[in-house]
This record gives structure tokens, sequence and C-alpha cells, in this order.
């Protein structure tokens, strides 16, 4: 698996090389030098999140019901004036 490195610019330029490098392994494209974006095939994007469940799903689970929690009572003194000096 080859990673690819992009500048934004580069990638505005040129989207074709870049479709063609994510074919052999991840693209990440820079901002300034810095890591903003990564560009993944649909078919790898599917591989590494499948078996992954979002929120949604997880609450919607019938078991979640059964489920105890008891979040913790919060004391002390949570709301006090503001202090603008």
């Amino acid at each position: 698996m080859a990673i690819t490195k992009l500048s934004s610019r580069d990638f505005n330029q040129d989207t074709s090389r870049a479709k063609r490098a994510a074919k052999r392994g991840p693209v990440f494209i820079t901002d300034r030098g810095r890591p903003s974006h990564v560009l993944l095939t649909v078919e790898e994007y599917q591989r590494i999140t499948a078996g992954q469940k979002n929120i949604a799903d997880l609450l919607a689970m019938p078991a979640a019901a059964e489920i105890e929690f008891e979040p913790p009572r919060v004391g002390g003194n949570l709301h006090r004036p503001a202090d603008f000096t």
C-alpha cells in the first residue's frame, strides 16, 4: 500500500492524479504543510469501517433498556456570578 502526500493546491490542479493514487493507498492532502484530509477509495473506506456501529444503532439496541445506569450526583455550587473585572 502506497501513501501519497499532495498539497491542497496540487490536489485542486490535478484531482485525477489524486484519484489514481487513492487506488494504490491513502492520499494525504495538506494545507500549509499539515495534513488536513485523507482521500480513500469507497472500497477501502468500507473495508476499514466494516462492523463499526454508530451511536444511533447502539442506542436502538433492544438490550440497551436492560442496562442499569445511575449517573453520579453533582454537588457543590454549580452556578456563580460572572466576574467581569
